[in-house]
């Protein structure tokens, strides 16, 4: 398994440590539905959002590279789009958020296998 280097920490990502909140969710297999464990970080991020209105997020979905690339890109944007829905019922204004999948095209970990595999179905939010 190979990690690949995401460079420094970019202003978004710390400005979500700096708030306590994971720049990153995870997901099952072939699912989009959050998990238990990240609506804690959902609702963080809600109340950062509602607390400055000129804040904006960006949800990048993402899948492993099992599938079809049209499946995975769909199922990425699924995966955006339900912490974007989930974001809107926690009062976050629709203008403040984009939702966009990567599918499979930029892999958080290199390799075969369901480690590799599991570190790739996410969601990144990225704070503007």
């Amino acid at each position: 398994m190979t990690t690949v280097d995401a460079g420094s920490p970019n202003a978004s990502s710390l400005a979500a440590a700096e708030q306590g909140l994971a720049p990153v969710i995870y997901f099952d297999f072939d699912s989009s539905l959050i998990r238990p464990e990240y609506h804690g970080t959902i609702d963080g991020y809600a109340k950062l959002l509602r607390n400055d209105r000129q804040r904006r997020l960006t949800i990048e979905g993402h899948a492993d590279e099992r599938g079809s690339h049209e499946y995975n890109l769909a199922l990425g944007q699924r995966r955006a789009e339900a912490v974007r829905k989930a974001l809107q019922l926690l009062a976050v204004n629709d203008d403040q958020l984009e939702a966009i999948s990567y599918g499979e095209e930029r892999p958080a970990v290199q390799g075969t296998g369901e480690e590799v595999w599991s570190k790739n179905r996410r969601a990144e939010f990225r704070l503007q």
